[in-house]
């Protein structure tokens, strides 16, 4: 079944009015023609090519802005400007399908997605009509900058700083692990312009080619190698107050809305990830023997594919629960305990999965070990799962 972006929009757009009439843990028809939709496009786009973007860190620009096309560059962001105008919901199901064909890829798509839907909810008009169509487009490529050096967990203390200088700020500071840094367009970043924590800080967007804009090497690492990750530093980086998402002062909780969103997308993406190793485990169990059985002969081995079942529909109950109640009270919290608990469960499955494998499961020529450096590093980012831990004991103990 193919569906162009227009009936994917409008399909989705009617399914989640019906969801939102009360709860329903099936998904309707027109939520399975989006699944589908996304699906077929991790399997025919992605999965063909993820290892080769692993193996020789390729940043899939050309696939990204095909996944464009079919509006997943814009899945929350209003329409007027190019965006689909889904739900949270939305784009949980269309995360854990796309990070099936590539789970490196399908992140960076969620880190632009988040960065494209904190200049809708909070930029003005002129801002947004400005920069967003080409973001939902993917002509333009956007990062979200919110961590350095020195302040990772406690982002409340970055000391990126801009200072206004008549219609400009003038930037200096640097941000570290920056997702599409040196390739992206668009930088959503979070300065401090005013007293210390979190009230001192405001949400600037730099265009690519600021002068006083640079950016240091792509940084190696264990997975995500399909999308490039560096430094972005500001030398006396002059960056219009036409730039100022939101007002000054409100940056940390606009950075913050914006985690809420992130945090569900890599939770999905963490799913999509076991799914993936998981259906492959099953399969090598049925036709793999030893000792003259089936592996899939073994009960001790059964009851463990059987528990990762499990662990995985929790998971998923769990992140489209917490992506229903998006903007509802408690929500942060909800979508907290969804991003520890699915980003912990993925990792361990896929960890399971290549135990199962074996020998084969440690080697490249197979896929299992690929997921397992692509989805460890999502219990770190968006808010490492000790902070989760810390977002949702908070709120339990608040009088």
């Amino acid at each position: 079944m193919h569906l162009d972006a227009a009936e994917t929009k409008r399909r989705a757009a009617r399914a989640v009015a019906g969801h939102r009439r009360g709860m329903d843990f099936e998904l309707g028809e027109e939520q399975r023609a989006m699944q589908d939709v996304a699906r077929g496009f991790a399997r025919d786009e992605m999965m063909p090519h993820a290892r080769e973007w692993d193996e020789n860190e390729v940043f899939p620009v050309a696939t990204l802005r095909q996944a464009a096309k079919l509006g997943f560059a814009g899945i929350c962001v209003r329409e007027d400007v190019g965006g689909s105008g889904l739900s949270r919901l939305d784009a949980t199901i269309i995360f854990e399908e796309l990070a099936q064909g590539c789970t490196s890829t399908a992140a960076y798509i969620s880190i632009h997605n988040m960065a494209a839907w904190m200049i809708d909810a909070y930029g003005d008009d002129a801002l947004r009509r400005r920069l967003l169509p080409r973001l939902c487009s993917m002509a333009h490529l956007a990062s979200y900058c919110l961590t350095e050096p020195d302040a990772g967990s406690d982002a409340a203390s970055l000391g990126t700083r801009a200072v206004r200088d008549g219609e400009h700020y003038v930037v200096n500071g640097v941000k570290a692990f920056i997702s599409g840094g040196g390739v992206a367009d668009v930088y959503v970043c979070m300065m401090r312009t005013g007293e210390p924590g979190p009230k001192g800080i405001s949400c600037l967007v730099v265009e690519k080619g600021t002068p006083g804009l640079s950016f240091g090497a792509r940084e190696k690492k264990l997975g995500w190698k399909s999308q490039p990750t560096a430094q972005v530093m500001f030398d006396d980086c002059r960056v219009p107050i036409a730039n100022l998402v939101g007002r000054e002062g409100e940056g940390f909780k606009i950075a913050m809305a914006g985690l809420d969103g992130g945090r569900l997308n890599i939770a999905a993406c963490s799913i999509g990830g076991a799914q993936f190793c998981l259906e492959r485990t099953l399969a090598h169990m049925r036709e793999r023997r030893q000792f003259g059985s089936r592996l899939a002969d073994f009960q001790a081995l059964a009851f463990r594919v059987a528990d990762y079942a499990t662990e995985l529909e929790a998971a998923r109950l769990m992140v489209r629960s917490a992506a229903a109640a998006a903007g509802a009270p408690g929500a942060t919290r909800l979508a907290a305990q969804a991003k520890r608990f699915a980003t912990d469960a993925g990792f361990d499955i896929v960890n399971g999965c290549l135990q199962l494998h074996g020998g084969y499961g440690y080697l490249r020529d197979f896929p299992i070990e690929r997921v397992l450096r692509d989805v460890r590093v999502h219990q770190i980012l968006e808010g490492t799962n000790e902070v989760m831990r810390l977002i949702i004991s908070r709120e339990l103990l608040a009088n």
